[in-house]
């Protein structure tokens, strides 16, 4: 089995480290204060943010709800083969950061949406 390319996850307020790849905005809105021409991404990815509905839940009470965030988002991910395979194409390229703006980018949708990509091409790689 070949090693996938590192998946990392960054915010876009941090300064660009081009030794992390493809830099992928994954956000459905874009980031305030910062201009198009600053943030030099490779692919804004707005289909892969997790609905507004689910977003507007999350966000009223997120210390509580983020096991339960993540599952529905993962279920909204399933049923947006196109979205996720637009990621999964810049993943078999090389290395992606994918970018939020989100305060804690750990706690957001990005470490759910990373996870899918990591089965996703681990079981593409599978004989």
């Amino acid at each position: 089995m070949t090693q996938p390319f590192p998946i990392s996850i960054g915010r876009v307020y941090d300064p660009p480290d081009p030794d992390l790849g493809a830099r992928l905005l994954v956000d459905r809105l874009w980031p305030r204060g910062i201009r198009k021409s600053d943030l030099h991404l490779d692919d804004w990815l707005r289909q892969v943010t997790p609905s507004n509905d689910l977003r507007k839940w999350y966000h009223a009470d997120p210390a509580s709800r983020y096991p339960e965030f993540a599952r529905r988002y993962e279920q909204e991910l399933s049923g947006n083969p196109d979205g996720v395979g637009d990621c999964l194409q810049w993943c078999r390229k090389g290395p992606v950061l994918l970018l939020t703006a989100a305060h804690d980018p750990e706690t957001s949708h990005v470490p759910v949406l990373r996870a899918l990509l990591h089965r996703q091409l681990q079981t593409e790689d599978q004989p």
